[in-house]
């Protein structure tokens, strides 16, 4: 199943159709895609017996990003052997976990603003939790994942690595730094969920291309292991690492510019497409 927020409400997207949920359900859930990760199993099972004849096309702009209000976000830094490497250190033994507040999360067509000419880019897989999941063997961890989706973990360079202690929170969590979409794909939909292209380009020109089989740590060890320190609840996302390819790594260093199209894709999900526009603060490197 794939489900997205269209015009704002929680939608069944069949191809280039959609189901409107609260319409079709008689008000049995709600308009706002947030609200259904706490009854998401009685969802799924309700969503297998929609009607399909009761969806109506939609254009892909109408959508926004599949969730906005969760109430913790984790992200895994250095969860690709490539990218640890080329950020010069070891592949962690353990996760490195940091978060991105919330209002960083916006939708996959929305333009974004560099407040800074020191903001790099990082496509990721997202798991989405759809249902409370506490001490949770591996084994058993894909069942409490309602969904997968795109997201980018932009990054704010000169304020993340501003030490003593660097501010990884921070610097990754200016408005917008977060697109998310364009749905939520259940983990059935796969062939296997474990292993899918993930991609970045800017304009035509591709920066980042790589597989999530290739994750030192994997959807359900993630899930796990941050289960076995903090509940995940309902509507929780774990951005979960970015392959080879950023921007800070490359000699000369490179970053995001204005007048630019920002493209992440993920096999399976789809594509955001972020035009990228210059803040109050912006200046030209020189």
């Amino acid at each position: 199943m794939r489900i997205g927020r269209l015009s704002g409400r929680l939608s069944i997207l069949i191809g280039d159709h959609a189901i409107d949920v609260e319409r079709a359900s008689s008000g049995r859930f709600p308009a706002d895609p947030d609200e259904v990760f706490e009854r998401w199993n009685e969802f799924v099972e309700w969503a297998e017996g929609t009607d399909a004849a009761k969806a109506r096309k939609f254009e892909p702009g109408e959508l926004g990003s599949p969730v906005l209000r969760p109430a913790q976000v984790f992200a895994i830094g250095l969860n690709y052997r490539a990218h640890a490497a080329e950020s010069g250190v070891d592949t962690p033994d353990a996760p490195t976990v940091f978060t991105k507040f919330r209002t960083s999360l916006t939708g996959p067509y929305e333009p974004v603003v560099l407040p800074t000419a020191g903001v790099d880019w990082e496509a990721e897989l997202v798991a989405v939790i759809g249902r409370r999941a506490e001490r949770v063997p591996e084994e058993e961890a894909w069942s409490y994942v309602a969904g997968l989706t795109a997201g980018q973990d932009l990054s704010e360079r000169a304020v993340q690595l501003a030490g003593p202690v660097p501010q990884f929170s921070l610097g990754k969590s200016y408005p917008g730094f977060a697109p998310l979409g364009p749905v939520l794909v259940t983990p059935d939909e796969f062939d296997d969920p474990g292993d899918l292209e993930v991609s970045c380009s800017l304009d035509d020109e591709v920066l980042q291309k790589g597989r999530t089989s290739d994750m030192v740590f994997s959807v359900p060890q993630l899930v796990a292991r941050l289960s076995a320190v903090c509940p995940l609840l309902p509507g929780d996302l774990i951005f979960t690492g970015t392959p080879p390819g950023v921007g800070m790594a490359r000699t000369p260093q490179r970053y995001l510019k204005p007048g630019t199209t920002l493209l992440t894709a993920i096999e399976g999900i789809g594509e955001l497409r972020n035009r990228l526009v210059a803040g109050n603060g912006y200046q030209e490197p020189r």
